[in-house]
């Protein structure tokens, strides 16, 4: 019997082997010079030296003294021969195998192949019985738990599936695969969980297995959040990535509210109760009264890139450069020459030592514009960067836009739509729907959102819940909810009207972001809100223009936001909040019993408490 072959031990090759007598004899010459060179140096060193009486200095008869740094040069390079000769043959291959600090690699490496060999035998035979077997996510491996979370795509993989199944082929089907063998291949890593849409073709199928794979990182079920029935093609590319479902979000209605003449309603996504029925009380009082005016006064979404220049003095360059009309003209002809409906309205430089902040306004028709306006900006730079070679692009956003932070700029110069919205509201009005009166609901207006707000140190805060409103409009018309920081820049005012009696109620609005094309204005539900609206899509028809519906939803925003003041002013003004919203913000029980009672303790509660506060003018009488 032969003996085992060793797995690891490769067929030597031949070397090509040394001319040794052509080495033998540049030994033998070497040896001699260096030999030669030393019996030299020992016939003619002399210790004699001999006083140059007439120079006073010392001479030498001995050639060594002139011959000292040759024969340095000459001994270093017959030792470097010497060592690098000799040194070949310490490098020997057999005694390191003997070395202990080699002892048991051999064996190690050894028993790795073997194990390798028997774990691809196992994959085979058992490749069979798993061809007959569906897979099950339950059965399929888990990745270990570590305290490294998962993020998005980031595959976590297991050596031994690395080791025992072979990668999948760039060419395979995965339409064709059962959800399981996709899952599989999932958890192997041979595909990552943002390819499933564009591997699969069904997007609904795709976020079902993704939802099987989260499943198995999270060991948590997802059966809260639904997925069916939702046009995922609209979402892909577009809106959000990823997906495992989506988040169903309450939808009400206000209105009829009068704006401008018109009747409109407003749908509102909101998870808060009373939002909706105190911003529905608003809008009667607003429509009972007459309705509500409103105008926007600038129409243009700002961008502001930042600009490094070599020194403050360059950057001084730019700003002067922009300020001649001529040269204004190139940067607008290059901007507006990125888009069909965009026009750009102005450029402000700003600078900050050698940066330049270019704020660029720009009217975006009904989009949003933000995607627009970043566009022509950087066509616009292309030109600058011809004029100031030096110029370099730090980036598209210097923060001076302001997109999505508080920021006095816009609260000052306006983003977006900024519009006005004013009513007046008969005292009789004010009594019967708001069950208030114009004194109190003034009065408290001052304290609460001028005072208190100024006190506050607030930027565009003077409201008293301006940001409520927005929000769930935004959220139902599919506007970036994000930008409801800047949206909800509003400053309420209450007066007497004209006649002495009235209450003229008012707000100002002036960095309103809103489109009615673009961003999730495509999608079904959000599409449906705006229809809604009747703003829906671009504007179009005789005598309309650009715009017309993006500024018609600002308006429509801004109406809504009044009626929303209106309420809760009045209800803050006569205490009424916290019994409203204990009487409709509060989650029923099952028990019929159990719910009465609870009501009525509650309203109790609320009861004595607002009979036990001090009276003021601000604070009427409640128990009558």
């Amino acid at each position: 019997m032969n003996p085992k072959k060793d797995p690891l031990e490769k067929p030597l090759k031949s070397q090509p082997q040394p001319k040794w007598a052509v080495l033998q004899v540049l030994n033998f010459v070497v040896i001699g010079v260096f030999v030669g060179s030393i019996i030299f140096c020992a016939l003619h060193f002399s210790p004699r030296h001999t006083l140059d009486q007439n120079s006073s200095s010392y001479s030498s008869n001995s050639p060594l003294t002139n011959m000292f740094f040759p024969l340095m040069v000459l001994w270093s390079v017959c030792l470097a021969y010497f060592f690098g000769f000799f040194g070949i043959s310490l490098l020997d291959t057999d005694s390191l195998k003997s070395s202990p600090s080699s002892y048991g690699l051999d064996e190690m490496a050894r028993d790795a192949q073997l194990s390798l060999s028997e774990n691809v035998s196992n994959t085979s035979s058992s490749s069979s019985n798993t061809n007959n077997s569906r897979i099950t996510p339950s059965s399929l491996p888990v990745p270990p738990i570590n305290d490294v979370p998962v993020i998005c795509s980031d595959v976590v993989k297991s050596t031994a599936i690395e080791s025992t199944i072979p990668p999948v082929d760039e060419d395979t089907d995965f339409a064709a695969m059962e959800d399981e063998e996709v899952l599989s291949s999932l958890l192997r890593g041979d595909l990552k969980d943002h390819q499933l849409e564009k591997k699969l073709g069904d997007y609904e199928r795709a976020v079902r297995v993704r939802r099987g794979l989260y499943e198995q990182y999270l060991n948590k079920s997802l059966d809260l959040i639904p997925y069916e029935h939702f046009d995922y093609k609209k979402v892909f590319g577009a809106n959000c990535e990823i997906v495992l479902g989506y988040v169903p979000i309450p939808l009400g209605i206000v209105g009829p509210l009068t704006i401008n003449g018109e009747l409109v309603y407003i749908p509102m996504a909101t998870t808060e109760g009373c939002l909706v029925a105190s911003t529905n009380r608003g809008c009667k009082a607003i429509s009972v009264g007459g309705g509500c005016c409103s105008v926007v006064l600038k129409d243009a979404i700002t961008r502001a890139p930042c600009v490094r220049m070599p020194s403050a003095m360059r950057a001084a360059a730019v700003k002067r450069w922009l300020g001649i009309q001529e040269n204004y003209k190139q940067v607008e002809e290059a901007f507006n020459s990125t888009t069909n409906y965009g026009r750009l309205e102005s450029v402000e430089a700003t600078i900050a030592g050698r940066n330049v902040y270019l704020r660029f306004s720009c009217m975006s028709g009904d989009a949003m514009g933000m995607n627009m306006v970043s566009k022509g900006c950087l066509k616009a730079i292309d030109v600058l960067e011809t004029h100031f070679p030096d110029m370099v692009l730090v980036a598209i956003s210097g923060n001076m836009c302001t997109d999505k932070k508080p920021a006095a700029i816009n609260w000052i110069l306006g983003r977006g739509k900024s519009i006005v919205v004013e009513a007046v509201i008969p005292d009789c009005v004010v009594k019967s729907v708001l069950k208030s009166s114009v004194h109190d609901m003034i009065e408290t207006n001052k304290q609460k959102n001028h005072i208190g707000s100024a006190m506050a140190g607030s930027i565009g805060g003077f409201n008293a819940h301006a940001a409520n409103i927005v929000t769930a409009v935004f959220l139902a018309t599919g506007q970036d909810p994000a930008q409801n920081v800047e949206s909800s820049n509003c400053l309420t005012i209450m007066e007497y009207a004209e006649d002495g009696k009235s209450l003229h109620v008012s707000v100002t609005m002036p960095s309103i972001e809103v489109g009615t094309v673009g961003g999730g204005t495509h999608l079904p539900a959000q599409a449906g809100c705006l229809d809604i609206c009747g703003v829906r899509g671009a504007a179009k028809g005789a005598g309309s223009s650009p715009g017309d519906n993006a500024r018609k939803l600002a308006q429509i925003v801004g109406g809504a936001v009044l009626a929303g003041e209106l309420s809760l002013m009045a209800a803050l003004a006569a205490n009424h909040l916290v019994r409203s919203h204990m009487q409709h913000n509060r989650k029923t029980t099952t028990d019929d019993s159990t719910a009465s009672s609870t009501e009525h303790t509650a309203h109790s509660n609320v009861h004595i408490n607002i009979s036990s506060l001090r009276k003021t003018s601000s604070m009427p009488d409640l128990s009558t």
